[in-house]
């Protein structure tokens, strides 16, 4: 199915829990024949395997099917990186991110939402992905890049079809892959054609910005090269934004179906980042994530290959009873909360602060704004596909004002 179609009771919101219990049933670590894939979905076992990326890597050329305008993003996606090329450019690209400088942001996020909030004062109804949960993320992250903020129309664009699943099934397999990497390979080629002209931009007048300082940072005595800038770029700009995006529309969606949760909140602000952090856990916007073998190993007592798909469950591992008191109830309370949504060890997500950041502003700001605010008709939302990420697409809510 796909995500225009998924509205209603067919939320991912009802549909995923069953899944993520289902594997959970099944056993921490099983093999799935059909897709020829193994999947581990305890806590532990899902740590353990995002901790070791010697036995599990994250690069995934040698089993996946190659496209020529993945090769040039590739090269800049660290995300897809094992060590030591890996720690090159996260330590690059830490340092734009440092609790410090997130911090430093939050008058900026502030100003960003007030006036997307200002844009709907006169409504009592509007989309909160269109008004808030889209601009929001992407004006943060072009401003911080240096990339013209009024093209986030165009990035939406991009986001929608590197992101939106239309094409595929609700769960994937390699031949998903292949054909999904054929049908949005002409964005890609657009988006590397963009950000290949901001970095010549860049050269040719530097700013104070992300993409200015990557030209002239060293890592090791040697300079990134323009390719590896552009895949760079690309991958911050798509990135930099869509976890928030999901997750302020999770949080809207996971509120109202929690009657009083809203109310709680407004009576104790300093308990919404508590709450964000149990929204992450009850709804991560990328639930699993693809490693691959590099060797022959022995996982939850299974003889497992070497280039083997290994799927780790970031879902199914944040409700697991053995790490999770009560996992099945949403508890905006909840502490601790070890939650794996951003992952675990050395590709923990760098944008975690940012994101955290823009939700806490964003909600906050809306709390006070708005006494009351609830999704008048689940017939009207409309989810993106899981298998992708999971998120709303549309999102009408209706508010009153004091």
């Amino acid at each position: 199915m796909t995500s225009t179609q998924l509205t209603g009771a067919e939320s991912p919101l009802d549909v995923l829990p069953e899944r993520w219990r289902a594997l959970r049933d099944a056993g921490p670590v099983t093999y799935d024949e059909e897709r020829r894939q193994w999947h581990v979905v305890d806590h532990q076992g899902v740590s353990a395997v995002l901790s070791d990326p010697a036995t599990y890597s994250s690069d995934m050329t040698p089993i996946a099917p190659t496209q020529e305008d993945f090769e040039a993003f590739r090269q800049g996606n660290f995300v897809g990186m094992d060590p030591p090329e890996h720690r090159k450019l996260r330590t690059l690209v830490s340092q734009a991110f440092t609790p410090r400088v997130v911090h430093g942001l939050a008058p900026r996020i502030e100003a960003v939402c007030a006036r997307l909030l200002d844009g709907v004062a006169d409504r009592d109804r509007f989309d909160l992905v269109d008004t808030l949960a889209y601009p929001l993320p992407i004006i943060v992250i072009a401003e911080l890049l240096g990339v013209p903020a009024e093209d986030h129309r165009l990035f939406q664009e991009w986001a929608a079809t590197l992101f939106g699943g239309d094409q595929l099934g609700d769960s994937l397999d390699m031949a998903d892959l292949e054909r999904a990497l054929e049908a949005i390979a002409p964005t890609v080629r657009e988006m590397n054609g963009y950000v290949l002209d901001h970095i010549r931009h860049r050269r040719a007048h530097p700013g104070d910005d992300l993409t200015s300082r990557l030209l002239t940072a060293e890592v090791d005595g040697t300079r990134l090269r323009d390719e590896e800038i552009v895949g760079f770029v690309a991958l911050l700009l798509v990135a930099g934004h869509i976890t928030t995006t999901a997750l302020l529309g999770n949080a809207m969606v996971t509120f109202d179906r929690h009657p009083g949760t809203l109310t709680a909140l407004r009576e104790d602000p300093g308990r919404v980042p508590d709450a964000v952090e149990e929204v992450l856990r009850w709804l991560p916007p990328f639930p699993e994530l693809g490693r691959r073998t590099t060797r022959p190993v022995v996982l939850g007592g299974h003889d497992i290959p070497a280039d083997t798909l290994l799927m780790v469950h970031l879902g199914a591992a944040n409700r697991d009873p053995s790490r999770f008191t009560s996992p099945d109830v949403f508890d905006a309370a909840r502490d601790p909360n070890p939650h794996l949504t951003f992952g675990h060890g050395i590709h923990f997500c760098f944008g975690a602060p940012l994101a955290r950041l823009e939700a806490r502003i964003a909600l906050q700001m809306m709390m006070e704004r708005f006494p009351s605010l609830a999704v008048p008709s689940y017939d009207d939302v409309t989810y993106q596909n899981p298998a992708v990420i999971v998120g709303v697409r549309h999102l009408p809510v209706a508010v009153t004002r004091p």
